[in-house]
């Protein structure tokens, strides 16, 4: 969301910019070339495993590095490169936290400000929530963000009403539509995608069901899910402890859990809710009315 706006301020030419350009500690590293739009969308190349039971995995080797006060800004600029950017799909925690990086950079200001003042603030949040950081204080922008499921469900309200909230738009409404539309062949859900490592499709840091009707989800460790569904009007927050999601036996739920989500919107939504009296969020648009906007720490 911080993405298009740093580039609707100028501060960001453009997305087609290496990423290197905005963060030269990146130079000699395997994101040295890597467009910005190739970070977004999980299709940097970078060499990273990101197997939660394999201790010697990098997930793991980043988490180790963050809980030994370290720095995961300088993790990033260790990494390697595996294939091609702009090629291959393939989910990387570490993408999010340079776009992290890239964001606290052009703007000068912590992600925490941020977000407390152009998403926090405007869409009235109910609580406060809490972000994870490192040693040196930098955000842990992949995740480590602590927020109630009511406001997960705002987030959510925000994207299905295209970037606007209570008639103020928030979001551009074509980079809402951009981050939720695969803009290229290895981006593209389905099975047997030889450009990518799993069946679902992928946008601008949103996942795209393996069988889409223009639903979208973002995805959360140990089972954390917001679906919105913009032909239905519904959405759907789940949170979640799955203990067996680092089990390399367990059955992946992923698809499963989206496959439920769909029936529900299906069985519950309408597809007539732009136009109808009923609003399926109205509940949500209530309590944002009556939020006093607490700030994010």
């Amino acid at each position: 969301m911080y993405k298009r706006q740093v580039v609707d301020e100028g501060l960001i030419e453009s997305i087609e910019d290496p990423v290197n350009k905005y963060l030269p500690e990146l130079n000699g590293s395997g994101y040295e070339g890597v467009k910005i739009r190739d970070v977004l969308t999980m299709s940097s190349g970078i060499l990273f495993r990101e197997r939660y039971s394999d201790l010697t995995s990098d997930i793991n080797r980043m988490a180790l590095t963050m809980m030994n006060g370290g720095s995961l800004d300088e993790f990033a600029t260790t990494l390697t490169r595996q294939r091609e950017p702009g090629t291959y799909n393939s989910y990387i925690s570490v993408d999010t936290h340079v776009l992290g990086m890239l964001i606290k950079r052009v703007t000068g200001r912590p992600l925490t400000d941020l977000l407390r003042e152009k998403i926090w603030h405007p869409l009235g949040m109910e609580h406060k929530s809490l972000w994870m950081i490192d040693g040196e204080g930098m955000e842990m922008a992949m995740g480590g963000l602590q927020a109630t499921l009511r406001d997960m469900a705002h987030l959510g309200r925000l994207y299905l009403h295209e970037g606007s909230w209570n008639g103020k738009q928030i979001v551009p409404a074509q980079w809402v539509h951009d981050s939720v539309t695969p803009g290229a062949p290895h981006l593209m859900p389905g099975k047997n995608n030889p450009g990518s490592a799993s069946s679902f499709g992928y946008g601008y840091q949103w996942w795209i069901p393996s069988k889409p009707h223009g639903d979208f989800v973002a995805v959360g460790i140990y089972d954390q899910y917001m679906y919105t569904d913009p032909t239905t009007g519904i959405i759907i927050a789940k949170t979640s402890a799955n203990k067996r999601y680092v089990d390399p036996t367990a059955v992946p739920t992923m698809d499963a859990t989206i496959t439920a989500m769909q029936q529900i919107a299906a069985a519950f939504g309408d597809p007539n809710w732009r136009t109808s009296t009923k609003d399926t969020a109205a509940g949500l648009q209530t309590g944002a009315q009556e939020s006093n906007g607490s700030e994010s720490d």
